[in-house]
C-alpha cells in the first residue's frame, strides 16, 4: 500500500505545482500586470486550470484512492496520510462532476470580469460590469448543477468554501445573529455621539501608513522573509507554497484604519498559512481547513487583537512616533474607543464589528436571490441598496459605495460571503478557549508578545491544515459544535462597556 499512497503523493504534488504557479499569476494580475494583459492572462490560466483539473480527475488517481480507501480506514483517523486519502477522495468525487471545458471557461471569464470589474468600480457603472458578471453567474450555476444538490442550489458553491456546511443552516445561524445584533445596534445608535473617532479622518501620508502597518504586521508574527505585502485594488491573501505567503492591502489618504486593519486581516489569513507543517507541502491538506477557519483567524487578529485596549496601550505609542501631528493629543483608551466606534457604513470591509455581520447577511441573500430566480443581475443596485436600506437605514450614494465594491463576484466566489460571518463566530468561541489556557493573554499583548497566542493558534489549529471540518475542529479543539453564544457575549460586553449601555 506504501507504494500506490507515495503514487498518489507525486501525483498530488505536481497537481499542487500547476495551482500554484497559477496562484502567482493570479497575485501579479491583481498587483503588478498592466490591463492590457487580461485577455492574454485569462488564456493562461484557463490552460493551467484546464491541466490541473484533468490530471486530478484522472481514472488513475481515482483507482489509487479506491485501493487505498480500506487502508486509510485502518489508520488514526487524524494521521497524515488517512486525512490526504479522504479528503482527496472527497475533492476527487466533486471534481469527477466538472467537465474540464467548464473550468477553463470559468476561468477566463473571471480573469476578464475581473479587470472589468476594477474599472467599473473606479467609474462606479455597474452596468459596465453586469454582462460580464451575468456570463460568469451562468457558468457558476453550470457548475452547481454539475455538482448537484437535493435542497438548495447555493448548497454545492457553499460547500466549496465550507465543506458540510447547508443554506439553510447558515439561515439558521444568521437569523439568530440578527435578532441579537439588530437591538444592539439600536440601543448605541441613541448614543453614537459617545464616542469620538474625527481624528482619523485626517491626511496621512501612504508611505508613513505602509511602514506602520508592516511594523504592526512583523510585531504579531508575519514573517516576511516568507511573505511580502503589495498593494491591489481589494486586499487578499495567496499562498504559492508554505515559504512563500503573500499579503496584499490598500491605503485610504484620508482615513488610517481602512489600511491598517486591511493589512492586520490578510496577516492573520497569512499567519495560518505560515503555520502550516511543511510535512504537508504538495499534498491536498496544504491549505487552510475551510474559508470560514481561515476567516477566524484574520477576524481574530484584526478585531480580538487589533481592536482591543491591550493591542492599542502597547501599539499607540509607535503610532504617536509615525503621525505625530495626527495622535499627539490622543491617547491609547481614545484609539481603542474611536477604532472600535459603531456606525453603519457603506463598506463591508470598512464597518465595525457590530453591523459588519449585516453587510454578509445582505450578500448572502442576494446571491441566494440570484440563484434561485428571484431576482436579476441587473436587479442587483437596486436590491442591494433597499436592503442597505432595510439592515444599515443608508443609501450608497453610488454603485462604488454599493454593489461594486467586493472583488468576489468577478472571480466567481459564489458561496464565499457566510464564511466572513462564519469566521466571527468561531474565532469568538476560539478565543474563549485561548483565554481559559492562556489567563494572561491580555497582558502578555500589552508587553507586545503575541507568540503565546500564535504558538497556541499553530499547536490547536494551524497544524492540520484541512484535515478537518469546521464542525470537527470545533469539537476537537472547544469541546463542542459552532456556538454563537461566544460571538454575542463578546459583541455585547465589548460595546455595552465602550458605550455605557
Amino acid at each position: 500500500m506504501q507504494e500506490k499512497l507515495n503514487e498518489l503523493k507525486r501525483r498530488l504534488a505536481e497537481i499542487s505545482d500547476l495551482h500554484n504557479a497559477a496562484a502567482v499569476l493570479g497575485w501579479d494580475q491583481q498587483t503588478y500586470m498592466p490591463p492590457g494583459g487580461a485577455m492574454a492572462r485569462g488564456h493562461q490560466l484557463a490552460t493551467l486550470s484546464h491541466i490541473a483539473h484533468e490530471k486530478f480527475i484522472d481514472d488513475t488517481i481515482g483507482c489509487l484512492l479506491e485501493e487505498l480507501r480500506d487502508y486509510g480506514r485502518s489508520l488514526p483517523y487524524d494521521s497524515d496520510d488517512a486525512s490526504i486519502i479522504r479528503v482527496t477522495k472527497r475533492d476527487y468525487d466533486k471534481a469527477r462532476r466538472v467537465p474540464p471545458q467548464l473550468v477553463s471557461e470559468i476561468t477566463t471569464a473571471t480573469t476578464q470580469a475581473f479587470e472589468v470589474w476594477r474599472k467599473a468600480k473606479e467609474e462606479s457603472r455597474f452596468s459596465d460590469f453586469a454582462p460580464h458578471l451575468q456570463r460568469v453567474f451562468d457558468l457558476k450555476k453550470r457548475y452547481a448543477e454539475c455538482l448537484g444538490y437535493t435542497d438548495r442550489i447555493y448548497d454545492p458553491l457553499l460547500d466549496d468554501y465550507e465543506p458540510d456546511m447547508k443554506t439553510s443552516q447558515v439561515e439558521s445561524i444568521f437569523a439568530y445573529i440578527k435578532k441579537e445584533i439588530v437591538p444592539l445596534v439600536h440601543a448605541i445608535s441613541s448614543k453614537l455621539n459617545a464616542v469620538d473617532n474625527s481624528f482619523l479622518y485626517q491626511p496621512f501620508d501612504e508611505q508613513k501608513q505602509w511602514d506602520i502597518s508592516i511594523e504592526a504586521a512583523r510585531l504579531i508574527g508575519y514573517e516576511f522573509e516568507r511573505g511580502r505585502q503589495d498593494r491591489a485594488p481589494h486586499p487578499f491573501t495567496t499562498s504559492f507554497s508554505i515559504d512563500d505567503v503573500r499579503i496584499t492591502t490598500r491605503f485610504m489618504h484620508d482615513y488610517f484604519p481602512a489600511g491598517f486593519f486591511a493589512t492586520i486581516h490578510e496577516t492573520g489569513h497569512a499567519l495560518y498559512n505560515q503555520g502550516l507543517r511543511h510535512e504537508l507541502e504538495r499534498t491536498s491538506l496544504a491549505e487552510g481547513a475551510s474559508l470560514g477557519i481561515h476567516e477566524s483567524q484574520s477576524r481574530m487578529w484584526e478585531n480580538l487583537v487589533g481592536r482591543s485596549r491591550s493591542f492599542w496601550k502597547l501599539f499607540m505609542p509607535r503610532m504617536q512616533a509615525a503621525f505625530p501631528e495626527q495622535f499627539r493629543h490622543v491617547t491609547a483608551e481614545q484609539m481603542y474607543r474611536g477604532v472600535n466606534r459603531v456606525q453603519p457604513s457603506f463598506i463591508r470591509v470598512e464597518a465595525d464589528e457590530v453591523t459588519y455581520n449585516l453587510h454578509i447577511m445582505l450578500r448572502f441573500e442576494l446571491e441566494n436571490a440570484l440563484l434561485e430566480g428571484r431576482i436579476h443581475v441587473n436587479d442587483l443596485p437596486e436590491a442591494w441598496n433597499v436592503k442597505m436600506r432595510e439592515y444599515l437605514g443608508i443609501t450608497p450614494p453610488d454603485d462604488s459605495h454599493g454593489v461594486l465594491q467586493d472583488v468576489h463576484w468577478s472571480h466567481g466566489s459564489f458561496g464565499y460571503f457566510p464564511t466572513y460571518l462564519l469566521g466571527n463566530i468561531f474565532a469568538a468561541q476560539l478565543f474563549d478557549q485561548i483565554k481559559k489556557d492562556i489567563p494572561d493573554i491580555d497582558p502578555c499583548f500589552e508587553k507586545g508578545n503575541f507568540q503565546p497566542l500564535l504558538d497556541w493558534l499553530r499547536t490547536h489549529l494551524h497544524t492540520h491544515g484541512r484535515k478537518f471540518t469546521l464542525d470537527e475542529l470545533s469539537k476537537k479543539i472547544a469541546g463542542e459544535s459552532l456556538q454563537t453564544r461566544p460571538f454575542i457575549t463578546y459583541l455585547k460586553n465589548k460595546y455595552s462597556e465602550i458605550y455605557g449601555l
